[in-house]
Parts: structure tokens; C-alpha cells; sequence
């Protein structure tokens, strides 16, 4: 059956940013089949039409961090320094399980599903349980296993963590939309032996790596004091270039170390601005990244570090960061900002053969942006609607792989309502210790 859209204003985010302000897109199954000018219309063309009524048609956004088994963290010490150490770190040992996790998961997924998110890169614990919530919900995912040097809420050790993500791989390696990988916490909470197995592990069983880097002062200490290098230098010292890796974060990231960046095009940097500037680590040199040809893609973070999930947020910061940041209001047109969100994104998760752009051929992650709301009118530029004007309570219609998961602004395959009453009734005990450890923390 074929399934086409009609009277929208289609950007399409190929490479000449291809739109048509009156435009029509056809699916068939998983694929996009036509797109194209709404002079060259016919009926035929699909056998069921939906009206756009002139909404903003694109691709999906992709969501390349984030950790969806937080949402139980948010808003919980959102002003407390070194709040990783004192506050997640502990609640994470003491009361962070697998049916937490799936529950935060789907809730999770929902919520960027309702922002237009189609698809993510997540890394945390008992991604088994993440991975078949993902499955379920129909979402295109990157998944893995955080390997971190110390106890977790799955493993004892780093020996526990690794022999996880090889039967997790195993086990979702052939799926057609959860994509398994392995996720190093970052190299300066992995010793250099772990760091070195996890890059084998990658090379043989031809997965990506996901971790953070250069975020945090201390991690940039550690490295000029022991290795005299930057986390970057280092990493490119143990080959880790020579496979495809998403480095989330890169505050912290030196001009030499963007140069490096750009000898190697299977690395990608994603950029968390909303997680990044609220713990007012600083801002990414993405300008530099983008001018040297490294991909970028944008990222939440977890709930708990950017609190929102929707990269409406996101790309506003963006704007707003980095022209503030850099003294210039064309640093980052609208355009370029979108095509972080969709293109960008999808490119640096290893997805563009598939999605990321509206093409014939392409997999049919669609969102429908609607332009009837307050916020909404008038449209002279729709990139700069989507960046300045618009918020997820916009997304019309979501689509994954051609199967629609946002119908009307409403889920098509669970309840919200149900999703957040099962969640809350598993974080009764995350509630409990969460307030006896508010209490005991100074936030001074």
C-alpha cells in the first residue's frame, strides 16, 4: 500500500537542500518511493493521501546521546557540584535495576517520539532490557552497554561489563532496527588495558564505539598529567580512529585536536549544548569541527543532564550558544542547524545509507511539523521556524521504517498516561532514597 503526504513544504536535507514549499512524498512499506513538486501531483500517485494543510515535512530527528534509564534522575540536583560523583554515581549502586531501566526506557522513547525523535544512541546498564523496549516501541536505535572501572548496577567489574556486551551484540547484531555497540564510559574511567580490549572487541565484531570525551576538567588534568596528551591524542595513540567512533561531548577539545578529528572520517562528534552549558562545562568548538569536516550530530544527553529529550532545544541553543559564544550572528544559519538534527546526526551514527534525508530509496523516518498553532505563523523561512519558533508540541506525525508512531500528536502504540503510572510505581524506591540523599547533600 502506498501512503503519501500532500500540501507540504518537504525539506528534504539532501545535499543541495532540495525543498519544495508545495511538495507531495510518497511511501510504500519502509520506503520513501517519490518526492516531489505538488505541480507534478496525481492522485494515483498513493492510494491513501494525508493533507499536510502546508506543515513542515522532514526527516526525522536523531537524538545521537543519551542515556533514556535516567528519566528517574530529572530534576534531581540540578545545582549541586560535581553532581556525577555525589549524587548519580550513589543512586545508581544503591537502587538502579533492570525493570527501572525498562520502564524509564519506553517513557523515554515516548517522549522523543513525540518531539520527533526517530532515532537514538543510547549507552547505560541492562541494555538488553533497553534494546527490546526499543524493538518494541519501534525505534531506530544505536545500543550499548556502559564499561566503566567500577561496580554497576549489572556488573562487578570490567570483565562483568565486557562479557555483557558480547552476548548482547551477539544477540541484536542482525536486527534490522536496533544496532548493537560498545560504550566505553570514557578513557579516563577505563584504565588503558580495558581501553585497548574494548578497541580489539570493536575490530572483531564490527560494531562502533560510543563514549564520552574531553567533558570534564579533571579528565583533561588526568591526561596532560599522565600521558602528557589530551583525551583525543590519547585515543588516537591506541588506534582508536581506525573503527567507527561517536564521541559525545568534545568540550574540552583543543584546535589540534580537531585537526586530528579531521585525518579520520568514520569519527563523529556529537554535541550536547543544553547538557553541557547547564553544567557550565562551556561550549564545543563545533564551527571548527564543522570548518574541518568532522560530522556532527546533535544529542540530548540523559534526562537528568539536559532534562528534555527534544532537539527543538537543542537546536535553539545551538543558535544561540555559539553566535553568543563566537560575537557573530551568522555563525550558525538555521539551515545548517537543522541538518545537525537530521542529516548530521544520522550520518554520524553510521545511518545516511538510510536515513537522515527524504530520497527515493531511503527508509521512511518522517516527521510532519505542524504550522497552524499561535507559535507557528507567519512562515517566511521554514528552517528558522524550526529552529526559532517552533516546539515538540508542534509534531504532527511521526513515522519510523514506515510505520506510523505519532498520529495527531497522539502515540499509536502505547498510552503516555500508562507509560508514566507503571514508571512511577517502579521509582518508589528511587524516590525514597533519592530524598534522604537530597537531604544529606549540600548543594554549596
Amino acid at each position: 500500500m502506498r501512503i503519501g503526504y500532500k500540501n507540504a513544504w518537504i525539506l528534504t536535507m539532501d545535499d543541495a537542500f532540495t525543498e519544495y514549499r508545495s511538495g507531495y512524498l510518497v511511501m510504500e512499506g519502509h520506503l520513501i518511493v517519490e518526492v516531489g513538486a505538488m505541480d507534478q501531483f496525481e492522485e494515483k500517485k498513493a492510494d491513501d493521501w494525508i493533507d499536510a494543510q502546508g506543515g513542515i515535512l522532514l526527516p526525522g530527528f536523531v537524538n545521537a546521546h543519551t542515556h533514556c534509564g535516567m528519566i528517574p534522575f530529572r530534576s534531581l540536583g540540578d545545582d549541586c557540584p560535581d553532581r556525577l560523583r555525589r549524587f548519580l554515581f550513589p543512586l545508581e549502586q544503591e537502587v538502579v535495576d533492570e525493570p527501572l531501566i525498562a520502564k524509564s526506557t519506553a517513557y523515554a522513547i515516548a517522549e522523543m517520539q513525540l518531539a520527533g525523535v526517530t532515532a537514538m544512541c543510547d549507552m547505560y546498564y541492562f541494555e538488553d532490557a533497553v534494546a527490546k523496549v526499543a524493538k518494541d516501541m519501534k525505534m531506530r536505535s544505536l545500543v550499548g552497554e556502559t564499561i566503566i572501572n567500577m561496580k554497576t548496577p549489572d556488573s562487578r567489574n570490567t570483565d562483568d561489563a565486557l562479557a555483557y556486551t558480547q552476548a548482547f551484540v551477539d544477540k541484536w547484531k542482525t536486527d534490522e532496527l536496533v544496532h548493537p555497540l560498545i560504550a566505553p564510559h570514557a578513557p579516563n574511567t577505563n584504565t588503558e588495558e580495558v581501553m585497548r580490549a574494548i578497541l580489539e572487541f570493536a575490530k572483531e565484531n564490527q560494531v562502533p564505539i560510543t563514549l564520552h570525551v574531553s567533558e570534564m576538567t579533571y579528565e583533561m588534568d588526568y591526561f596532560r598529567k599522565t600521558y602528557s596528551q589530551t583525551p583525543i591524542e590519547f585515543l588516537e595513540s591506541l588506534g582508536f580512529f581506525e573503527v567507527p567512533v561517536i564521541l559525545a561531548h568534545g568540550i574540552l577539545m583543543t584546535e589540534s585536536d580537531v585537526e586530528i578529528l579531521a585525518n579520520y572520517p568514520t569519527v563523529s562528534v556529537v554535541h550536547c549544548i543544553g547538557a553541557n552549558t547547564k553544567s557550565a562545562k562551556g561550549v564545543a568548538p563545533i564551527r571548527s569541527l564543522l570548518d574541518h569536516g568532522v560530522t556532527v550530530g546533535l544529542g540530548t544527553d540523559g534526562p537528568s543532564s539536559g532534562n528534555t529529550l527534544d532537539l527543538f532545544t537543542q537546536m535553539r541553543m545551538v543558535a544561540n550558544f555559539h553566535k553568543t559564544h563566537l560575537k557573530d550572528r551568522s555563525a550558525f544559519p538555521a539551515k545548517e542547524i537543522v541538518s545537525l538534527a537530521t542529516k548530521g546526526g544520522a550520518k554520524a551514527l553510521g545511518l545516511d545509507e538510510e536515513v537522515g534525508t527524504l530520497e527515493i530509496g531511503k527508509k521512511a523516518d518522517i516527521l510532519l511539523v505542524e504550522t497552524s498553532s499561535v507559535n507557528m505563523f507567519p512562515v517566511h523561512d521554514a528552517y528558522a521556524a524550526l529552529v526559532y519558533s517552533a516546539n515538540a508540541s508542534n509534531v504532527q506525525d511521526v513515522w519510523i521504517n514506515g510505520e506510523r508512531v505519532v498520529d495527531n500528536k497522539k502515540l499509536v502504540n502505547v498510552s503516555l498516561e500508562a507509560l508514566k503510572r507503571e514508571l512511577k510505581v517502579e521509582m518508589t524506591t528511587f524516590e525514597e532514597r533519592a530524598v534522604e540523599l537530597s537531604n544529606q547533600l549540600s548543594f554549596k
